[in-house]
């Protein structure tokens, strides 16, 4: 699949290349603070890309020293920045059919610690700060306690909600509020070798297994039996499955994975990802 600019506006970016849609979020000057008009750019580019077969795994990044500063207290005639709109931006995440992966490459404080967490798989560089700010301006960082409590040991929630302070990168991952913090040199290799595994998979298994991560921590015992098996069954009956498990036996690639020739992403990256699946788990 050819480079192509997917869209592009004021404030965020979008570009597709072999199915990975790299999206960046460039208000340098804001921080990158979820404004209303960041966030209704956005909004648009992810509405596009959760209903575009051609988009198998969504990148989101950043330009600038700020990966996302949270809500934007500089707007004007706003009583609360922190809207509707921005919870839902969290929640879309876990909700998406689509793999996304997170690609920090700056400080990451308040709001945007919700959207580094909300991303499946997310990697930081190692000299980038994060942190629970909202007490320190008079504020409580609940709407993204939803996402970060799933993934926080509570005891960590309570130091780090508490006090505001800003902690490493290698602490988030230790927390599990990301997966891996690796050097700036590092980051743009260990992220590609993420994403070239990830597009192994097919994109409706990959989607329902986005279903069972979203769900099945919700439910009972019983219901997750009930719903996991009903979902296993439509799954394994599938003209997807029987693709890839035939594929499989005649030893060859899948119809959905994209040839070595036509990818870039996957070329630059298969070297690399047994050494960055070392650091990842490593952080564990």
């Amino acid at each position: 699949m050819a480079r192509h600019e997917w869209c592009d506006v004021s404030l965020v970016t979008a570009t597709l290349e072999a199915g990975v849609l790299t999206v960046t979020m460039s208000d340098e000057e804001n921080r990158n603070a979820l404004s209303q008009r960041l966030l209704g750019e956005l909004t648009l580019i992810l509405d596009d890309a959760d209903s575009n077969p051609d988009v198998r795994v969504v990148v989101l990044t950043n330009t600038g020293k700020v990966f996302c500063a949270g809500a934007d207290l500089k707007a004007s005639g706003e009583a609360n920045p922190a809207t509707p709109a921005t919870s839902e931006l969290f929640g879309r995440f876990w909700r998406s059919p689509k793999p996304y992966i997170g690609r920090i490459d700056g400080h990451c404080v308040a709001g945007g610690m919700g959207i580094a967490a909300a991303m499946d798989i997310s990697v930081a560089r190692e000299d980038v700060q994060f942190g629970f700010s909202e007490v320190r301006v008079g504020v409580s960082p609940a709407m993204i306690a939803n996402i970060c409590l799933r993934k926080m040991r509570m005891s960590h929630a309570r130091e780090f909600f508490l006090r505001g302070t800003r902690f490493s990168a290698q602490r988030a991952a230790f927390m599990g509020l990301i997966n891996a913090a690796v050097p700036a040199e590092d980051l743009d290799e260990t992220v590609a070798a993420i994403v070239a595994d990830v597009v192994q998979g097919g994109p409706n298994a990959l989607a329902a297994t986005k279903q069972v991560l979203a769900n099945v921590p919700d439910m009972t015992f019983e219901q997750a039996t009930a719903w996991t098996a009903e979902l296993s069954a439509a799954v394994f009956a599938s003209d997807e499955a029987r693709e890839g498990m035939t594929a499989f036996l005649e030893k060859r690639r899948p119809s959905w994975v994209v040839s070595q020739a036509s990818s870039s992403s996957t070329k630059a990256s298969e070297s690399a990802s047994s050494e960055s699946s070392s650091k990842i788990s490593s952080d564990d």
